[in-house]
């Protein structure tokens, strides 16, 4: 008979791989792996596996160390399935029996999936040491076809290792026979294994183990009433077992099933003399599989979504780091890199040199040749006289070498102001940025970083550049104005015209539009009017931008007008370089810190993220829905037969 919650298989498959692609995409955050979380688990090793499968039943025999685990399960396979041991913690694994037949119609791999599952050969395999979860098992004739009964390392071993085994079982199981003693029933790791048993409504049988009967039957409530209050367990049914330890290696020991909670009528003191044993088989057979198997898988659905320790606080979590790699991130691009005041001016006389040869290339037919002629000549004229100056000057440096000079001049102050920026930024104490920040300050030298640029810069044609950049300004000028005509013609004297200084920015982007990351930057500085912004401005990147405290008074009109584009072909180059400064500083100094920054920041409103919620959203709403769930709640562990 199929599970009434097999309708909750898919989407909880579906819920398992993308709470996977969600933990790969958020390992960007840092925070502790899916491994070890016990909702995690629960969906891996018991709701996976076991939602499309048919009603049976997983039974574990559970407890402390040295108090007979072993011999009850030996006493379920009526047989000497596995072996005992007088030592602690001899159960090193755990073995399975399983009814014939069952593993050709399962896959014990899928149905206990932290282990590796490995047919038994003897009764002792389960007590070799070994650092893999084995899991042995073998066939038992006597067992329903519908029953698997496990047998587990110690909840409470000093081996955390069997802790983690033990654990693993409890989460594919759907009932625990739960095996106490006197010195046992009250032990903290006992309780805590029972305690995450009954979070996930867990069905518990309880056999009080090595009793002295009669002796002990005023006490055993007591017992058994503290360890229920202490851990939230309702057993379905307890049994008292004797101490004859004879008995238990020959398998014949008695299990004396008891009423709980006990009623105020029963007898005080009753001997075992009147009593008739039960057989453990018998009665796990005849639990009712169906409504025990609905009610474990609704308990350990619960578990998962679960607000307190739940796939929602892992959510949690992820928000809450997201959070903190925000602030780093806005911290980052809060400040400025650097700001240079007086960036060198490209020299104006190449400027108007470029400026003429694109109009010379504009011409046609006669009037080309006509200029070219003139051009000719007049190089012709003033040849003697530029060779009369190099001789009394000396050989003249060139002006595009002049502006490398002092470009590079100003690279430096640029390397000098960004590296005590990153600096300070360190010791603000941010806990993600700081360490981060000493990484990069520490790992790539001041002289290193200087050598890689200056050997860049040597190798920039710089000519080419500015070619290039009047080529496009004047370009779109042509297309956008009437007035370049005047433009051209009085270029002379528009370039003669006082030119402020020229400030640049180096700034990290941050979070929305680019004018967000740009507007605190520029509020703090003497970058009036932003002119131009060169280079990659998706955020989480270095960008440059470069302005001029004044232009002219009469800028909208006339002269100004004019002189206002002549200054924008001046500041649009002097973005550009800085723009190319701030390319190599990212590549060679921050590298992908930026990025870094802005996807861990991202990871809590991304795809993967919301995926996770689509699929909790619709589990849950599946389960409120089902009409199962009312009547598990009301029949399971009532005397009604279902």
């Amino acid at each position: 008979m199929s599970s009434p919650l097999t309708e909750f298989a898919q989407p909880v498959h579906e819920l398992h791989v993308a709470v996977r692609e969600l933990a790969g995409a958020a390992a960007a955050l840092e925070l502790p792996g899916l491994a070890g979380r016990e909702w995690y688990e629960l969906l891996t090793n018991k709701l996976v596996p076991q939602l499309s499968e048919e009603a049976f039943l997983i039974v574990a025999v559970v407890g402390g160390t040295n108090i007979g685990k072993t011999v009850v399960f030996n006493h379920i396979a009526g047989s000497r399935a596995s072996s005992t041991s007088p030592l602690a913690s001899g159960t090193k694994h755990p073995t399975c029996l399983i009814p014939e037949g069952f593993d050709e119609s399962h896959d014990l791999k899928a149905l206990f999936p932290g282990f590796v599952i490995r047919p038994s050969v003897q009764p002792g395999d389960a007590l070799q040491e070994s650092g893999t979860h084995w899991l042995f098992w073998r066939t038992e004739s006597t067992l329903p076809d519908n029953l698997v009964v496990l047998d587990t390392p110690d909840i409470d071993s000093e081996a955390r290792i069997n802790w983690e085994r033990a654990d693993q079982i409890r989460q594919s199981a759907d009932v625990l026979v739960a095996i106490l003693t006197q010195q046992k029933y009250n032990d903290a790791a006992v309780k805590e294994f029972f305690r995450r048993a009954a979070d996930e409504d867990k069905t518990v049988l309880i056999v009080f183990n090595q009793t002295q009967l009669p002796e002990d039957e005023a006490y055993w409530p007591l017992w058994i009433g503290t360890f229920c209050e202490e851990t939230g367990v309702h057993p379905e049914h307890v049994y008292l077992a004797p101490y004859d330890r004879r008995a238990a290696e020959e398998n014949r020991l008695e299990f004396y099933e008891r009423e709980w909670p006990p009623s105020e009528s029963m007898n005080s003191v009753s001997s075992s003399a009147t009593d008739e044993g039960h057989d453990l088989l018998t009665d796990l057979s005849e639990l009712r599989f169906a409504e025990i198997k609905l009610r474990t898988l609704e308990g350990s659905l619960a578990q998962l979504l679960g607000d307190r320790v739940g796939l929602p606080s892992y959510l949690l979590e992820i928000e809450q780091r997201t959070q903190e790699f925000q602030r780093a991130a806005e911290l980052l691009s809060a400040h400025q890199l650097a700001e240079i005041d007086k960036w060198p001016e490209v020299p104006s006389r190449l400027l108007v040199r470029e400026i003429r040869e694109w109009w010379a290339g504009q011409r046609e037919g006669w009037t080309a040749s006509i200029h070219g002629v003139y051009n000719t000549i007049g190089r012709g004229l003033t040849w003697p006289v530029r060779a009369i100056h190099e001789r009394i000057q000396g050989e003249v440096i060139s002006p595009i070498e002049v502006y490398r000079r002092q470009e590079w001049e100003a690279i430096l102050d640029v390397v000098e102001k960004v590296y005590a920026k990153l600096t300070w930024m360190s010791e603000l104490g941010n806990p993600l940025l700081r360490p981060r920040l000493e990484s990069l300050l520490g790992g790539t030298s001041r002289a290193e970083l200087l050598r890689t640029l200056e050997e860049a810069h040597h190798k920039v044609d710089l000519e080419l550049e500015l070619k290039q950049l009047v080529s496009d300004e004047l370009e779109n000028f042509r297309s956008d104005s009437p007035q370049y005509y005047e433009f051209i013609r009085r270029i002379d004297g528009i370039a003669a015209a006082a030119r402020p200084a020229t400030s640049v920015v180096l700034f990290v982007t941050g979070f929305g539009p680019l004018g967000d990351a740009v507007a605190p930057v520029l509020a703090e500085t003497a970058v009036q009017s932003l002119v131009h912004i060169a280079g990659d401005v998706a955020g989480g990147t270095v960008a440059a931008a470069a302005g001029e405290t004044a232009i002219s008074g009469t800028a909208a009109t006339g002269a100004g007008y004019l002189e206002a584009k002549f200054r924008k072909l001046n500041v649009a180059f002097t973005a550009r370089r800085a723009a190319w400064v701030a390319g190599l500083l990212k590549d060679h100094l921050l590298g992908s810190l930026p990025e870094e920054l802005q996807h861990a920041a991202g990871i809590a409103d991304g795809a993967e993220t919301q995926r996770v919620r689509e699929l909790m959203d619709q589990i849950n709403g599946r389960l409120v829905a089902s009409p199962d769930r009312q009547a598990v709640s009301t029949h399971v562990g009532s005397p009604e037969e279902s």
